[in-house]
């Protein structure tokens, strides 16, 4: 099982200038929304956005079963 905490570090640690918001939307510890706001989505398109929040997460991806993902430049 995955922590809103954990998931929420690994992307503040995995992407610069972050703010994140994580909601475990089953109680499971496997399927969350998050929302990252982040500086460094500057100038990249989404897929190049999520692609980042993915890096970040790592090995988390494996455990995480549902992942809805709204990013965003600041």
């Amino acid at each position: 099982m995955v922590s809103t905490e954990e998931v929420r570090r690994r992307i503040e640690t995995g992407v610069a200038g972050s703010r994140v918001e994580v909601v475990d939307t089953t109680g499971a510890g496997d399927h969350f929304d998050v929302r990252v706001t982040s500086t460094a989505f500057s100038g990249l398109g989404l897929v190049e956005q999520h692609r980042l929040v993915y890096e970040a997460l790592g090995d988390l991806m494996q455990t995480i079963h549902a992942l809805s993902l709204k990013t965003s430049a600041s």
